[in-house]
């Protein structure tokens, strides 16, 4: 997928206007994006959509109209695209009481190092976790993560030609494994085009 520009992007007056409409967009086309690992665990993929939201939101927070401030956010939201041979996520840790993600986020230490994508036929790919920097302590891990599944060529051709995908962590105290529904694996395997 190619990368976000200036070009791309809707001045804070044009977004204010296509805001609802461009919001009921992203949320219907994410969807098919979200993939629940149990309880807990939850793994957003991006894609050039879900990242011109998420700029074209925070330029609207934090009020961004300068050349600079606007490059700023490409340079820093851009690497989450796709480029064709991946997968990007973002992965989420989701425990409501602070006290029990207090305690959870202590016990799953290494959790996002432990996440994986199957094309049916080969064996896992495991997530490379957190290029941008480091994001779990001696005491515990975050909450958030960045994730990239890097595929082969033979992975690709196989999700593109209808192979199931599963996915899974296997952490010791966090385990567990799905297929994607087909609307996820048909939306994951525009990714590849």
């Amino acid at each position: 997928m190619q990368a976000l520009s200036r070009a791309d992007l809707m001045s804070l007056e044009q977004y204010s206007v296509a805001r609802p409409s461009f919001r009921k967009q992203v949320l219907e086309h994410k969807a098919a994006r979200k993939v629940h690992l149990g309880a807990n665990a939850t793994l957003y993929f991006e894609d050039r959509l879900t990242i011109q939201y998420q700029i074209q939101e925070m330029l609207r927070i934090e009020r961004i109209f300068e050349a600079e401030g606007i490059q700023d956010e490409l340079a820093a939201y851009n690497p989450l695209i796709p480029d064709g041979s991946n997968w990007k996520a973002t992965f989420m840790l989701e425990f409501p009481n602070p006290e029990e993600r207090k305690r959870q986020l202590g016990q799953l230490i290494g959790i996002e190092r432990q996440m994986w994508v199957q094309i049916e036929g080969f064996d896992k790919v495991i997530a490379i976790a957190n290029e941008d920097l480091p994001r779990e302590t001696d005491e515990k891990t975050a909450a958030v993560h960045f994730l990239r599944f890097e595929l082969s060529q033979g992975m690709r051709q196989a999700a593109l030609n209808g192979a199931a995908i599963h996915m899974g962590v296997d952490h010791a105290n966090y385990t567990h494994s799905i297929t994607v529904s087909e609307a996820t694996r048909q939306s994951l395997v525009a990714d590849l085009v």
